[in-house]
């Protein structure tokens, strides 16, 4: 035996990282297992989940469904931050990790036990997200992460595992891509992804059609926001998950929200990765929009630089300190009069912004036209330049009439002579 270990929580998925796991803590820790699976979304991949945990031996399952919890207090704050992991990642499976490992605390103080594992891979983010959370809630439990343990060192190895010990995958050595399905999007990497130079087949994609295969004509939606979240569709009120789930739909019909991209894992480790994010990239662009109308000048440009950092945080797995929660008192703050709604058009792959309004909108006709106005005496910018520029004319007239020179001036190359 391993260690001492009575009673572990383990995050659950049903796949054949999780379903292997289930025997070999009993057989390595002789501990009773109990599963956790968070509703976020998979549809079809909770059926039958119970059944088959509990024929891998563990002693009871949790499935709960979490998707509003998941949209509300992770998702939108998130999307109203303006965060994108490496200018293209919408941070699906990131968020996702911290709650799952919070309520994954909460049984284990219910259940009375001692130890919580989960089926990440020593090379990968997920790891360290589920552990940070882990020792930000209760550092007095014991952590098991097999794949850091065991001598199985390949998807090829835990096929003959869960083979020799009559567990059910359905990965097979032909489809063996390793996949992350939640609400907000759904992630592929592995096999012949892991060549960068190498496109993806179509029918990886499960969530979107191809751009070619889009329909030939575009479809406009409207999005309506009350202070930074999403409320209403197309004039229609919905809840979280309702309006996630009908954009996702209208997302994937048009081709909207695939990303291929190559990414810097926190461990050090570039991967290749393949996302589709329907509802999540409309959203994103919308919420945007509206943005744009109501944020000063220098707040948003501010608040480009907390989203990046946002992104970081959520990325690495630090959902749960100071520094996070500091940055939503500012995103909220950013947010009062984020309240107004976007228009789109969605064709063949692209979502285009097509127009945005808001009772609170900055932007003024009368100021911004090009046409005759009376509210902007033009004579005035001369002033404001002469300010704005006199530090450069400052400079410039030291270099001139002093020892420096003009950084315009060339090389002088009078002193050479042709032979």
């Amino acid at each position: 035996m391993k260690g001492e270990v009575k009673k572990c929580v383990l995050a659950y998925s049903g796949g054949l990282d999780t379903s292997i796991i289930v025997p070999w803590l009993k057989e390595n820790y002789g501990c009773e297992v109990i599963c956790f699976t968070a509703d976020l979304g998979q549809e079809e991949e909770l059926e039958g989940l119970e059944e088959k945990a509990l024929a891998s031996g563990a002693s009871k399952i949790y499935i709960e469904d979490l998707r509003g919890e998941f949209l509300t207090d992770y998702v939108f704050p998130t999307l109203m931050a303006g965060a994108v992991y490496e200018r293209f990642y919408l941070l699906g499976t990131s968020f996702a990790r911290p709650l799952i490992a919070k309520r994954m605390v909460e049984i284990a103080e219910l259940e009375g036990a001692d130890a919580v594992a989960h089926g990440c891979t020593g090379k990968g983010n997920d790891q360290v997200r589920f552990e940070l959370t882990f020792k930000a809630l209760n550092p007095k439990l014991k952590v098991i992460a097999p794949w850091r343990e065991w001598n199985i060192r390949s998807r090829e190895d835990a096929l003959e595992y869960a083979a020799a010990h009559n567990i059910p995958v359905r990965q097979t050595k032909r489809s063996i891509y390793s996949r992350d399905r939640n609400l907000w999007h759904l992630s592929h990497e592995g096999g012949p992804l892991e060549d960068p130079w190498q496109e993806p087949e179509e029918d990886l994609f499960l969530l979107t059609s191809s751009p070619e295969a889009a329909p030939d004509e575009p479809e406009y939606i409207e999005i309506d926001f009350r202070q930074g979240v999403p409320v209403r569709l197309n004039g229609v009120s919905m809840g979280p998950v309702e309006l996630v789930t009908a954009l996702n739909k209208l997302g994937g019909k048009h081709g909207i929200g695939r990303v291929d991209m190559v990414e810097n894992r926190l461990v050090g480790i570039k991967s290749r990765g393949i996302y589709e994010t329907p509802g999540g990239t409309i959203l994103h662009l919308a919420h945007q929009a509206v943005e744009s109308l109501v944020l000063d000048g220098e707040t948003m440009h501010y608040k480009d630089v907390i989203a990046q950092k946002y992104a970081e945080l959520v990325y690495y797995g630090r959902w749960f300190t100071p520094l996070r929660e500091a940055l939503d008192a500012f995103v909220r703050e950013t947010q009062k009069f984020v309240t107004g709604t976007a228009r789109l058009k969605l064709y063949k792959g692209n979502c285009i912004i097509v127009g945005r309004k808001s009772p609170y909108s900055l932007y003024r006709e009368d100021y911004a036209t090009f046409g005759e106005d009376d509210v902007y005496d033009q004579s005035d910018a001369e002033g404001f330049i002469n300010l704005y520029g006199l530090p450069m004319k400052v400079r410039a007239l030291l270099q001139t009439e002093g020892p420096g020179k003009l950084e315009s001036q060339g090389p002088d190359y009078t002193e050479f002579k042709r032979d």
